[in-house]
Parts: C-alpha cells; sequence; structure tokens
C-alpha cells in the first residue's frame, strides 16, 4: 500500500528525515515512537503534503503511484488521512457542513456521485453514535468550545465519515485522560482495522498501544529508522527508554 524508500527531507533547509524506509501493507498496524526531534511528526506532514517540507531525495508511493507528485487534497482523495496532534478549531463552520464538503469534494474527485444531505447524515449519526458523540456536538463549529478529547473523539468521527484506506495519527493519544484514551482506541479498532486499511500511529507513549495493537513497532531517531519490532518492543521503550534502544 505505501512505500516509502530512502526519504530525506529538510524544512527552513534543516534536514530532518535523513533516509527512511518503510513499507506498510493492507491490513496493517504500524506504531513509530521515538524522542522528540527525531521527525516523527515531520513525516506526518511529509506524507500529507504540507507546505514548507521539501522532500530532497527518495521516493514514496502509495498504491503503486507517486504519492510526492500528489496535491494534498489529491492525497486525501486517494485515500490518506492525517489526524493531529492538536486539532484546529475553525469558528463560525459546523462540523456537518465541513465534513459534507471534504467528503463530496474527494468523491467528486474519483469520479464518484456526491451524497445528498440525507445520506451524509445517516453516515453521520453512525459514526457518532459509535463514539458516542452527539449530533448536537456535530452541528457546532468544528472543535470550538471542544475539550481536549472531545476533539480526538471529533477527529475519530471525521475518520470515520470519510472512510480513508490510510491513516496517519500524529500523537493522537496526545493530552488524553482514560476514559477518552479508551475510546481513541476504540474508535481506531473500529474504523480501521480491516483487510483493506491500514494505519501509521505515532506516538510517544505505549499506553496507547494497549488498546490498538500495532503489528509492527518502530524506532525513529535521528531521521531514519533504527530498530523495528512487535508489540513486545514497546514495551521494552518503555522500560529502558530510547536511548538505550537507539543507541
Amino acid at each position: 500500500m505505501l512505500k516509502i524508500e530512502n526519504l530525506h527531507a529538510e524544512i527552513d533547509g534543516k534536514a530532518i528525515l535523513k533516509g527512511l524506509s518503510l513499507t506498510i501493507n493492507p491490513g496493517e498496524i504500524h506504531a513509530i515512537m521515538g524522542p522528540n526531534g527525531a521527525g516523527k511528526s515531520t513525516l506526518s506532514y511529509v506524507l500529507s503534503g504540507r507546505p514548507g517540507y521539501e522532500v530532497t531525495e527518495g521516493s514514496v508511493t502509495f498504491d503503486g503511484e507517486d504519492l510526492l507528485d500528489k496535491a494534498p487534497h489529491e492525497r486525501a482523495a486517494a485515500g490518506l488521512f492525517l489526524g493531529f496532534q492538536y486539532p484546529v478549531e475553525i469558528p463560525g463552520v459546523s462540523n456537518v457542513q465541513f465534513l459534507r464538503e471534504a467528503l463530496n469534494a474527494q468523491r467528486r474527485l474519483r469520479g464518484e456521485e456526491p451524497l445528498s444531505g440525507g445520506d451524509f447524515l445517516k453516515r453521520a449519526r453512525v459514526q457518532a453514535d459509535a463514539l458516542g458523540l452527539s449530533m448536537d456536538m456535530l452541528k457546532r463549529p468544528v472543535n470550538v468550545g471542544f475539550s481536549g478529547g472531545e476533539k480526538k473523539r471529533n477527529e475519530m468521527v471525521q475518520m470515520g465519515i470519510i472512510d480513508p484506506r490510510l491513516a496517519i495519527l500524529d500523537e493522537t493519544d496526545s493530552g488524553l485522560d482514560i476514559d477518552a484514551l479508551r475510546t481513541v482506541g476504540h474508535g481506531i479498532n473500529t474504523i480501521m482495522r480491516k483487510a483493506d486499511k491500514a494505519v501509521l500511529l505515532i506516538t510517544h507513549y505505549q499506553r496507547l498501544l494497549d488498546y490498538v495493537k500495532p503489528d509492527f513497532v518502530h524506532v525513529l531517531a535521528a531521521g531514519r529508522i533504527v530498530r523495528t519490532g512487535g508489540a513486545e518492543l514497546a514495551l521494552e521503550l518503555e522500560r529502558e527508554g530510547y536511548g538505550a534502544i537507539a543507541a
């Protein structure tokens, strides 16, 4: 599904990724862990096409097509979803309006018919109910006045409605209490743990992996993956710290 080969990237002339290679197949969940400044968020931004991040070497393909050659909205339409560490607020735009426009823009780009208002609301209600988010909250401006946990729950509902093939979740567990963490984990498992989907889960801590069991755990240090293992590697990182593992 996703193949990254010898990826180098920089921002403002500073090299961040320095030869990162990674392959993700359908049905797999990959966790990337590493210290601050290792390049975890940079990787997510490069894959999603955020402006300002320049790829200087290497390649990325998604379903055999050159991902780096696509604009951000084309990557989204191809099936990529980026979950933010700090979801933004959009005053004056309701969740329902935002999500219907986003979903239908992707459908049009893929040559599919846009969903009617009624069909969209049915789809939104199913996802909201599954994650304990009321339709009243979906009618509110995007993330405005939401707690940290509500923002992450709202993001899971967004992911369910958009229904991506590859979810890139950048420290989606940041700032969550136990209940919110469990809800987010349930959302990831329910929406993305399927044979034709995959997840790239970026996290500092092992605690989210109690709820979302990864197939592979990678240690990212100094811009490249320095070690790969199974779920037990996250426990080792928790015990030993990054210094001992990445050295």
